[in-house]
């Protein structure tokens, strides 16, 4: 049931490589979580988080969306541009997924903290993808309404009742291989600009 959650591996770009990723968005500060649900049931498969804070990363916990091109530390990709994050939409919509979005605006600090929970937190292991985003969110101020979660559509339900959050829901219709997904970004990220 969750499979959109691998792996627990140790992974550590350079700090050359982190800098030179940095992206930050124009917008506000915010948190984003993405949930992947089962078109057939709603069942959550995967949880993610971006934080727009003074950079924009992506804690996306025993994930398995990557390219050579964008930095990891430890679950964290940095460097998550419009186009990126597209492209990690993308890659879990299809046929048999929807993803939903639910963004919410929070404070600089609020944000900031959550970069670095995100940071602390270490790899994450096959399943507890959940489990790692619902921790670094429970330790945030304005989301003690929040518990520790296992199951995605649990922590998305809950997020949901939060007052100011905005919900998107994002349907694809590719195949159910993320083999060619992954083709296509690794594709598109690698092109001559």
């Amino acid at each position: 049931m969750l499979a959109g959650c691998s792996g627990a591996q140790s992974v550590r770009a350079t700090d050359d490589a982190v800098r030179a990723a940095r992206y930050q968005d124009n917008g506000p500060t915010a948190l984003t979580l993405y949930t992947v649900r089962n078109a057939g049931s709603d069942n959550g498969a995967h949880s993610a988080l971006m934080i727009d804070a003074s950079q924009r990363v992506l804690f996306d916990p025993a994930g398995s969306f990557s390219s050579p091109s964008i930095p990891e530390r430890d679950d964290v990709l940095f460097g998550i541009t419009p186009q990126v994050e597209a492209l990690f939409v993308s890659f879990h919509a299809r046929e048999t997924y929807y993803v939903e979005k639910q963004r919410i605006l929070v404070p600089a600090p609020v944000a900031e903290r959550a970069v670095q929970l995100s940071l602390a937190h270490g790899p994450v292991a096959q399943m507890y993808c959940t489990r790692a985003a619902s921790s670094v969110l429970t330790q945030l101020p304005g989301f003690e309404i929040l518990k520790s979660r296992l199951f995605p559509d649990r922590l998305a339900d809950d997020f949901q009742a939060i007052p100011g959050v905005v919900r998107t829901i994002i349907r694809e219709n590719d195949a159910d291989d993320k083999s060619i997904a992954q083709a296509a970004i690794d594709a598109t990220l690698t092109a001559p600009q």
